[in-house]
């Protein structure tokens, strides 16, 4: 690697985003990793200060940019200050699933939301007296 440059795995296992080395090396060689939009498949891929990471973990997309390459695996204050989140809460409040239903909440139509304002038929007429 050149000077300023540091393993994918190793990163990830530094910065604590993967629990032990061989899970960010299962990371980068499951080809669901991106630097800078280029999608890797091995896990000696360089990553350098600036690039942008996008993968999965836990249920989520995280895009982070690498503000700067660690020396080791600190505690986490220490690890967090290596990248930045650049996506925070991006699954918009209206578009949460409902598990049991599978159905996005704006998808639910309402039977009282009929397009006819007034509701007609032959049990609602006036009988007329």
């Amino acid at each position: 690697m050149g000077e300023g440059a540091m393993r994918i795995d190793r990163f990830l296992w530094f910065v604590r985003l993967a629990k032990t080395r061989s899970a960010a090396q299962a990371i980068a060689e499951k080809g669901r990793l991106r630097i800078d939009g280029r999608a890797i498949d091995r896990a000696h891929c360089p990553v350098r200060i600036g690039n942008v990471l996008t993968f999965a973990a836990q249920d989520q997309v995280r895009v982070i940019r690498v503000e700067a390459l660690p020396s080791r695996r600190g505690p986490a204050p220490e690890a967090q200050a290596c990248y930045q989140d650049l996506v925070a809460g991006s699954t918009p409040a209206a578009a949460v699933r409902d598990p049991a239903q599978g159905t996005l909440d704006a998808d639910i139509r309402h039977p009282d939301e009929s397009q006819d304002p007034e509701p007609s038929g032959p049990f609602l007429r006036d009988s007329g007296s």
